[in-house]
């Protein structure tokens, strides 16, 4: 069973073994200065030893390399900010890392740094030549909009002009005004001069904006707008807008500085403009040309950065993953204790015992190339400190670790439920889940992801794929579980086949036309393998299945839960616990199994002699009335005897779990403390050494109340958790009930029922919704329900009776898992 303590160096060639976590060890390095970030460097490529922080009383400021990580701070954030800028520029880093530990992190920072100046220079231009050139545009609409204007107008005044004149050819009749408007426009002193502030708005402002301004001057300006039919990128907010050009004349100034600030507060562009007709020509030619000037401009500026975002892409990822190396070496190193008069670094830390020549091989490669004229110095500490727990798994049996890990980390070298785990899971799941047409769609979507896991595992899959795809391996052994269930219960998509020969029963005699309801006889053989085609469909298909599947229920959970309390037995051998196996795994075995246990016996004579006995009759009355006659639920001889003597057993195992146990712990800690209340004086002059005495002593306190209380709650919950356990185990068979009966309805009532109208667009639509039903309801929400269930059953009904998870997790220093955080 893998009983195996852990000592010696024997371990270099060590086996896989999930049984039992790998024997580990506290180590001490005492590393010279000048080799340390290179040895560091070496251990985290080899993954194998987990250092403890001996700086914990210090902050991250006051530690010895706090100056080196900011610096790979700052250097990681110059990254982001490249990487930033080539998202922006749809451009990708390049996925090739080339394995080079040339890279030396000074002059990666000078790199870095000049790439950074450039980079901001150029978009630093880029912003001003792009502001400039949108700027642009707008003065351009401007002058060709507010151009309209004003040629408008000048048509209208000429209109107007000559209107005057014939009325003035005809002064002598009625309708000619009195004060003549001739007089006025001839007359320069009393013309009156409009001024005009030209621009764009924001179209969804142009409303407010017009109000605003009728307001604000007492409707004394003229405001004139157009729209402009394309949006426009905004010099400001460098973002699309609709907008509009207007021109708004005013007469004075105070008019205009209402309108200036109204305009300004508005975010309204603001671009002069000449009354001048010649003036505009020219001022749209000088604006057209300049546009052209910056395009070109911009564009080349564009492809001098797109070439220095490319020129980064290359290198980004190694210099990525160069700057997190660095960042975690620093962070190592700064767990390390400083001696400044010894010029080294001395480090604590776990390691497996097999990794003991791996890392003493890193630390002498780690001297050689580093130069060093003195070597790095590896001892094993002895401590009663509890080590943490490594399993190697490989991507196999990592999913099935994963699920037993999710309910607490194994304590160091318990039997880990994972070995197990790897058959019972699958098994329990198909036993809900049997149907073999179904276990095959299951098989055929995990093999995809099987056959297709290298180029899945380096894409960014969505949650659920990507749990879907990281639990591909128990999906696998869930579908091959299922096409094994589904094959007992001789269901396809709730079809009968006839795989393993002809069917056992048959008609009465050849005449009988409905052998369902007259009923059949045995022909033939007993079926080979599994259930008889000829029960499904019959009237006593249902109490047949129900009676089957209910006690083979029983017979499973009742085999795993003594499969957990057998487990106990092996852990407490291990650790040499002979109290646990005399007063607490003897006792449990001896309570379940005489009364579940002996229930699975009835079931298997039952099955064995076809005898019509009541099971709920005799166990409820092995209670009530033990020494009554049995009569007919009599299944074997002195099986009244046997009864009374379990039940005798069951109510004397009780008592013999609830009391020896405290008062032996008790007695065994008075004998460890006795003639030792007066300990020899020693000169502990290491204050560590001193504090861990004074805690191997603080650790021995003894409270025997709270043991005795522990063990009560211990003895009820496991009496009480018997019953509840077992019939825990019926959900086995509620959900396979609910699956075939789920299955049966969507064959019966969507695909035959279309079948029977002989129309092919019904039939078409009845295989449409059969399909739907089926892989919604059987494949993803039965499966994920049975696979809970599953889980439920193991956690809870299998696993507290030896499982206690109350260790914690080996996490060795590695790069291996720098290249997966996403920061």
């Amino acid at each position: 069973m893998g009983e195996r303590r852990g000592g010696g160096g024997g371990w270099a060639s060590a086996t896989m073994d999930l049984l039992r976590s790998e024997p580990m060890q506290l180590a001490q390095l005492i590393i010279p200065v000048e080799s340390a970030h290179r040895t560091i460097s070496y251990l985290g490529d080899l993954a194998l030893f987990q250092f403890k922080d001996l700086n914990a009383e210090k902050s991250p400021f006051q530690r010895t390399y706090a100056a080196q990580i900011k610096r790979c701070g700052e250097m990681a954030r110059k990254l982001r900010l490249f990487k930033e800028q080539m998202t922006k520029a749809g451009l990708s880093s390049s996925t090739r890392i080339t394995r080079s530990n040339d890279i030396d992190l000074d002059n990666l920072e000078v790199k870095l740094g000049e790439l950074e100046a450039e980079l901001l220079e150029m978009n630093g231009n880029n912003e001003k030549l792009q502001r400039s050139y949108n700027e642009l545009v707008e003065y351009k609409l401007v002058l060709q909009k507010a151009g309209e204007f004003f040629h408008s107008a000048q048509g209208s005044a000429a209109a107007q002009q000559r209107e005057i004149e014939v009325q003035h050819i005809g002064e002598g009749s009625m309708d000619s005004p009195l004060l003549l408007e001739q007089e006025m426009i001839t007359d320069p002193s009393k013309q009156v001069k409009l001024g005009f502030v030209s621009g764009l708005v924001p179209r969804v402002k142009s409303m407010a904006f017009e109000r605003i301004l009728f307001r604000s001057t007492r409707g004394n300006v003229f405001l004139k707008q157009a729209v402009v039919e394309d949006p426009v990128i905004d010099p400001v907010s460098v973002e699309k807008v609709e907008k509009n050009v207007f021109v708004i004349f005013y007469s004075g100034d105070r008019a205009k500085n209402k309108i200036l600030k109204i305009c300004d507060a508005f975010g309204a562009n603001r671009y002069p403009f000449a009354d001048d007709l010649g003036k505009q020509l020219q001022m749209i030619i000088e604006v057209s040309g300049r546009l052209s000037e910056l395009k070109t401009t911009i564009d080349a500026g564009l492809l001098h950065r797109n070439n220095l975002l490319q020129t980064i892409g290359y290198e980004y990822e190694q210099w990525n993953l160069q700057v997190k190396k660095e960042k975690s070496i620093y962070h190592t190193l700064n767990m390390l204790s400083f001696d400044v008069t010894k010029k080294c670094l001395v480090a604590e830390g776990w390691c497996p015992i097999f990794a003991t020549s791996q890392i003493q091989n890193a630390l002498q490669r780690a001297t050689f190339d580093g130069n060093s004229q003195i070597g790095a110095i590896f001892q094993v500490l002895h401590t009663k400190e509890s080590p943490p727990t490594y399993f190697r798994t490989n991507k196999f049996t990592s999913p099935f670790q994963e699920i037993v890990d999710a309910y607490g980390v194994a304590k160091y070298q318990e039997a880990n439920p994972g070995v197990y785990t790897i058959i019972t899971f699958p098994f329990l799941f198909a036993v809900m889940f049997g149907d073999w047409g179904h276990g095959i769609c299951l098989l055929l979507a995990t093999l995809y992801f099987i056959i297709r896991e290298k180029k899945l595992s380096s894409q960014k899959l969505g949650d659920i794929i990507e749990m879907t795809f990281g639990g591909r391996y128990v999906i696998l052994m869930m579908a091959l579980f299922s096409i094994y269930t589904g094959l007992i219960y001789n269901e396809f998509f709730s079809v009968p086949f006839e795989l393993f020969g002809p069917s056992a029963y048959g008609c009465r005699d050849p005449s009988c036309s409905d052998a369902y309801t007259v009923g059949l006889i045995k022909v033939r053989n007993t079926y080979p393998f599994g259930v008889d085609p000829k029960w499904h469909g019959t009237r006593s298909e249902l109490p047949f299945l129900n009676s089957l599947k209910m006690k083979m229920s029983i017979l499973l959970g009742v085999a795993q839960m003594n499969l957990g309390i057998i487990l106990s037995y092996f852990n407490a051998k291990f650790y040499g616990d002979d109290i646990n196996i005399r007063y607490q795994f003897f006792p449990q075995m001896i309570f379940l199994n005489s009364l579940f246990g002996y229930l699975s016996l009835l079931i298997i004579v039952k099955w064995c002699t076809g005898s019509q006995a009541d099971l709920y009759h005799v166990m409820i009355y092995m209670f009530l009335s033990p020494t009554d006659d049995l009569g007919e639920n009599q299944l074997f001889v002195g099986q009244k005897f046997l009864q009374l003597l379990l039940l005798l057993s069951a109510l004397v195992a009780v008592p013999w779990m609830l009391f020896p146990k405290p008062f032996l712990l008790k007695k065994q800690n008075e004998e460890r403390h006795q003639g030792k209340s007066y300990a020899l004086l020693h000169s502990i002059d290491d204050p560590l050494e001193m504090e861990s005495h004074h805690d191997s002593h603080g650790d021995e306190e003894f409270e025997f109340s709270e043991v005795f209380v522990h063990q009560l709650i211990h003895t009820i919950e496991f009496v009480l958790g018997a019953v509840s356990n077992t019939a825990s185990y019926l959900r086995l068979w509620a959900l396979s009930l609910a699956h075939s009966e789920l299955s049966s309805v969507f064959y019966d009532k969507v695909l035959l029922l279309a079948w029977g109208f002989n129309n092919v667009i019904v039939l078409i639509i009845g295989i449409i919704v059969f399909v739907f039903a089926t892989v919604g309801v059987l494949l993803v929400m039965e499966t994920l329900s049975a696979f809970l269930h599953a889980l439920r059953l193991h956690w809870v009904e299998f696993q507290n009776k030896f499982y206690q998870g109350d260790g914690y997790k080996f996490h060795p220093f590695s790069f291996a898992l720098l290249g997966e955080e996403d920061e």
